[in-house]
């Protein structure tokens, strides 16, 4: 595989997604395990999940500057601990206290290989010359749905909590071998000492030069995400509540869900990059009608239909986001700016789940998904303006710092 200096393999980044994946898929589907074993209330386990948020923002914010010096030896380094914390919460996970702490642990590992599996993605898409961020997510997708199932068979056979913690680690372990042996072998780190250096300015004064168009897209990311996990964390309970599902019924919802945005990313991944604002526009657009079709639905077939639409426009938009607007950002500065992107972006990964609980208990649960179509509305009416406007600040920035320099 041909790369440039310094540039990351593309199974560096399938590979650190689908660990990534997996983990999350077997989180999801062990938290009811989790609970019991921790004696639990929904209520005490709404505040203890409020920890992994905790965790997270601090780390992802700082981990981009340890990916642009030490490189994706730190992305390894970074999957085996994700995973080694999640085997240590389900082991020690016993009441509310010991829960909180592992959660606050877990968000951080989770938040660290979260910017650094991205800009993993994001550095071997430019070294590539091909889409590469869109077919990672599709990767992290995926092994969401199959870790969920298996989990699922692994609880039916009465398997204990720790033991899908225990094959994402072993997993993990693996992963991180092959990529620590493909930094080492290809990869330079990215921002520190050895590194080929890109032309233009330091790390810092390019991830200046960038900082209003990443901030944009951040918001822009917020409201995707908040869109995606409002959709993954409440449809279950809107087939059931509103629609009668039984529980079966009830956990396609997820389930359709995850495995559209799933089919969708791959599908998508052989899109270049001069269709990315298309690609925003239509997919915003798409998942606030789909989101609308569930509103309005009366019975289940028609509620998964919509669903399946809310995925397949949701599914595009963070990775688009991502490789459009780090597409120019040279890997010395990658993961800090990778970093400031995904950390907004997170915010309404958070902020979606709750805006929905506030808007059903004033308006109900279809009232709740109306309002998570106007947010994926105003993401469809706001992205070209806005990403417009941050590229021409961005482009001033960078010819006041070097007059050969322009955003393209």
């Amino acid at each position: 595989m041909s790369l440039q200096p310094g540039g990351t393999r593309v199974r560096t980044a399938y590979c650190g997604f689908a660990v990534f994946g997996a983990f999350w898929g077997v989180w999801g589907a062990s938290v009811p395990a989790i609970r019991e074993q921790a004696g639990l209330t929904d209520g005490e386990l709404g505040t203890a999940l409020l920890f992994v948020g905790a965790g997270a923002l601090p780390a992802m914010l700082t981990t981009g500057r340890a990916v642009d010096r030490w490189g994706h030896r730190l992305t390894a380094l970074l999957l085996v601990l994700l995973g080694a914390v999640g085997v240590t919460v389900a082991v020690v996970a016993r009441d509310l206290p010991s829960l909180s702490a592992g959660l606050a642990l877990l968000g951080a590992a989770s938040g660290a290989a979260d910017v650094a599996v991205n800009a993993a993605a994001g550095s071997a898409e430019r070294a590539a010359g091909r889409p590469v961020i869109t077919r990672a997510h599709g990767f992290f997708s995926a092994a969401v749905v199959v870790a969920s199932l298996a989990t699922g068979l692994l609880g039916g056979v009465a398997a204990p909590v720790v033991v899908p913690f225990a094959l994402v680690a072993v997993a993990a372990a693996g992963a991180g071998l092959l990529i620590a042996a493909d930094a080492r072998g290809h990869s330079a780190p990215l921002g520190g000492r050895g590194a080929t250096p890109d032309p233009g300015p330091g790390g810092r004064s390019v991830l200046r030069a960038y900082l209003p168009l990443l901030l944009v897209a951040g918001v822009l990311g917020a409201l995707a995400f908040a869109v995606e996990n409002a959709h993954q964390s409440w449809s279950a309970v809107y087939m059931a509540d509103m629609l009668g599902a039984d529980p079966v019924l009830a956990a396609a919802g997820p389930a359709v869900f995850a495995a559209v945005v799933a089919l969708t990313r791959f599908a998508a991944g052989s899109l270049r990059s001069g269709h990315a604002m298309t690609v925003l526009i239509l997919g915003a657009a798409t998942a606030a009608g789909g989101t609308v079709l569930l509103a309005s639905a009366s019975s289940v077939p028609p509620a998964l239909a919509g669903l399946a639409l809310a995925a397949a426009g949701t599914a595009v938009l963070f990775p688009t986001l991502l490789g459009l607007v780090t597409a120019d950002v040279p890997d010395s500065a990658r993961g800090a700016a990778t970093s400031v992107m995904t950390t907004v972006a997170y915010l309404g990964f958070l902020a979606g789940p709750v805006y929905v609980g506030y808007w059903a208990q004033a308006a109900g649960l279809p009232g709740a998904m109306l309002a998570v179509s106007v947010l994926a509305g105003a993401l469809a009416l706001l992205t070209l303006p806005a990403l417009r406007a941050a590229v021409a600040t961005a482009d001033r920035r960078r010819r006041q710092r070097s007059p050969d320099s322009r955003v393209r």
